[in-house]
């Protein structure tokens, strides 16, 4: 295969939907093995709405270019109750990402 598939996790506030349903917020990708880019991305907030906002920011980007202007995005974008917990999960992932790196193929 050439792509590999990470996930980032951190817990949700109180409060929210998808609390109901989840304890944490999860976000998944999967990422071009060669150039860090993700190919397709999905979370589990509990709107479709949501969860459609989430993969289209993150889809396209490359992970070897860090998350900073992700979370800028997040920042500007987002702001909803998930927000600390949609950076944190992103955080997580990029922090995944960077263990797989340091092992090499």
């Amino acid at each position: 295969m050439k792509t590999q598939f990470i996930a980032g996790h951190a817990r949700l506030p109180a409060g929210m939907a998808a609390k109901s349903l989840y304890d944490t917020l999860t976000i998944t990708a999967e990422i071009d093995k060669k150039y860090g880019v993700i190919v397709e991305a999905s979370c589990t907030l509990a709107t479709e709405h949501g969860r459609d906002y989430v993969a289209r920011l993150l889809r396209g980007h490359s992970l070897r270019d860090g998350i900073d202007g992700l979370l800028a995005e997040l920042d500007e974008g987002y702001l909803g109750k998930a927000h600390s917990a949609l950076c944190a999960a992103l955080k997580d992932l990029y922090k995944q990402y960077c263990k797989m790196e340091e092992k090499g193929p």
